[in-house]
């Protein structure tokens, strides 16, 4: 059985990014959120949000659609197929993670 420390370092950098974690998560429960909805649920910054939905749309977890509504620029961002999949898997890890880390402590005699 491998410690929790070394199922801590497996994890998906991707998405272990607190940012990028938070941005995932969110589309996760709604599918797809506007620009500024996601700024003010996360709390980034506009250039911060910005850079890290690209790094996410650049490995195909979220897809952006940009538009012009009442002569506004609307970025929309949407979950992908896959990016529901992986964000669901990263939260199963995380849960066996804390399992594993109950078990390990009690197998230390802490």
């Amino acid at each position: 059985m491998s410690t929790p420390f070394e199922a801590i370092a497996n994890l998906d950098k991707l998405i272990h990014e607190p940012a990028r974690l938070a941005i995932l998560t969110a589309l996760s429960a709604c599918e797809s959120a506007d620009f500024i909805f996601l700024r003010r649920l996360t709390g980034l910054s506009n250039g911060n949000l910005s850079i890290q939905v690209s790094k996410l749309e650049e490995a195909g977890l979220v897809t952006v659609q940009k538009q012009i509504v009442n002569r506004r620029s609307n970025t929309n961002i949407s979950i992908t197929e896959r990016g529901a999949d992986v964000t669901r898997r990263y939260w199963e890890q995380i849960n066996a993670l804390k399992q594993n880390a109950e078990t390990w402590k009690n197998e230390q005699g802490g």
